[in-house]
């Protein structure tokens, strides 16, 4: 059996009961990076095995995984942050695993886009989540097929590139439409900065930003 566990984007405190207990209950926990996930297990005083399992790995060691699934092992994955393949590594493992009938399970929990959509102040009762957007191929055919998106838009982006990324919606979606930027969240200095994009724009072009950004933006009226 596969359980697919979330892992606190900040705050170690968010993290469920039933989480815990999957994680002491398997034969293996796979981690996107397994220094960043020891401070949780040790945390928690989680003492099972541990093996990486990220995006330069995961087609060379899937078909591994899944002959000792198969044999009756029970593996948890997790990711740095958040809920695994939410713009982390699980898709290709969840689908192997049911190509074959394993089980999997996904345990609820935090992922960063959902709170920062409902702090937002934007519509959610319909939206889109977009994830990161291209670096260099294919990111203008995909801005200028959102300029057109009613819906409310959610993206994942690195502080170095926030300023640059909201200065390309500026050009496509226009300097007045409404957005939030979220960074830091549930941590110590989490912050949430909402207006226009030009206004946010201005304001974290003025700053060294730190952080994982989440940015909404709305859609066209």
């Amino acid at each position: 059996m596969l359980y697919l566990v979330p892992s606190p984007i900040g705050n170690l405190a968010d993290i469920t009961f039933r989480a815990i207990e999957v994680l002491k209950s398997v034969d293996l926990i796979l981690a996107e990076d397994t220094r960043t996930s020891s401070k949780l297990l040790r945390h928690y005083e989680i003492e099972k095995p541990t093996t990486p399992y990220h995006q330069h790995n995961e087609h060379k060691i899937i078909g591994h995984l899944t002959d000792q699934l198969s044999s009756g092992k029970t593996m948890a994955l997790i990711t740095d942050a958040g809920t695994p393949g939410v713009s982390d590594p699980a898709f290709l493992l969840v689908r192997e695993c049911i190509k074959n009938d394993i089980r999997v399970e996904c345990l609820p929990g935090a992922t960063a886009f959902v709170p920062a959509l409902v702090n937002s102040g934007l519509p959610m009762n319909s939206f889109c989540f977009e994830g990161f957007l291209p670096l260099k191929k294919g990111r203008q055919t995909v801005l200028k097929k959102l300029a057109d998106e009613e819906r409310t838009m959610v993206f994942y982006e690195s502080p170095m590139r926030l300023v640059k990324s909201l200065k390309d919606f500026i050009e496509y979606f226009g300097a007045e439409r409404r957005c939030s930027v979220s960074r830091e969240l549930t941590k110590v200095f989490e912050e949430n900065k909402r207006g226009t994009l030009q206004e946010v724009h201005d304001y974290f072009d003025q700053k060294t930003v730190k952080g994982e950004i989440v940015i909404v933006v709305g859609g066209k009226e």
